[in-house]
């Protein structure tokens, strides 16, 4: 009886030992697998992954990173350093995935393009920037602004031998083109230090702060730092769409560099409203 208990004893803690090797091997790290990538320094490698990327760490300064402008899942990649140390590349995309590198250098062969998910490149669907758009689709549109007849009234003010005015309000797939014109009728260049646009409380209560909203643009057409004496400049403005409320309107400010002739159009929503649509490319 005496030597039945200790065997049941032992099995018992051989037992209890069993499920805590087991249990430990279910709560072990899952190891990620790294892919190899040679990049060099006078090529930059592209990387397309299947969803926008979160977050992005490189494990050296000897590496540049950064996303493609405009779009949101092509990671472009370069050697900051030639000959660099082994280093490496941790990715986190928008569907919660990480993705890890081991970045070694090879400027005789860098891998120039590559999809994570193994798919085609030319077949890779792309994720423009809700901010950005197609860029190249937004500058063909700034020029249909440019040049189109329709204009608006009412959108100037003319101080200083300065005219500063709102030519005309366009919109194109969800994104709104501001046509203004600078007009330098003084012999002095006026040199512009910013020209913003902002959305303001029509009226200002006391002991409240005025709220003041930014809204910076996608892209420029003929942006100039300086308007030359008896010239003028023509700017289209590329701003993703929007409409103000009754009690705020639109400020559009132009500033002078070290100097004081600075101007500022208001402009209401009913303005705003008159938009005209450009026609599709």
């Amino acid at each position: 009886m005496k030597n039945l208990k200790t065997v049941v004893m032992i099995f018992t803690v051989l037992f209890t030992i069993g499920a805590f090797a087991q249990q430990t091997n279910r709560n072990r790290l899952t190891k990620i697998e790294s892919d190899s990538v040679a990049i060099g320094y006078s090529k930059t490698t592209n990387i397309v992954f299947p969803y926008a990327i979160k977050s992005v760490d490189r494990g050296s300064q000897d590496i540049l990173v950064q996303k493609a402008k405009g779009l949101e899942n092509i990671l472009q990649i370069k050697a900051a350093q030639r000959g660099f140390i082994q280093t490496n590349l941790t990715v986190v995309t928008a569907d919660g995935k990480l993705y890890s590198f081991v970045l070694n250098y090879n400027e005789q062969s860098p891998q120039l393009n590559l999809s994570v998910n193994k798919i085609e490149l030319e077949r890779q669907e792309i994720y423009f920037s809700e901010e950005s758009g197609n860029k190249e689709e937004i500058q063909e549109y700034s020029k249909l602004a440019f040049y189109e007849k329709n204009k608006i009234r009412g959108g100037k003010e003319n101080r200083h031998e300065i005219k500063f005015q709102l030519n005309g309000i366009f919109i194109q797939n969800d994104i709104m083109y501001f046509r203004l014109i600078v007009e330098n009728s003084s012999k002095i260049k006026y040199d512009i230090d910013q020209l913003r646009f902002f959305i303001r409380d029509s009226k200002r209560v006391k002991r409240t702060a005025t709220q003041e909203i930014e809204i910076k643009p996608t892209y420029i057409l003929n942006d100039v730092a300086a308007i030359e004496g008896e010239s003028e400049n023509t700017f289209v403005f590329a701003l993703s769409k929007f409409t103000i409320p009754e009690d705020k309107y639109l400020a559009i400010q132009l500033m002078e560099k070290n100097g004081g002739r600075h101007m500022e159009l208001d402009v209401k929503n009913k303005k705003i409203e008159k938009v005209i649509v450009l026609p599709t490319l």
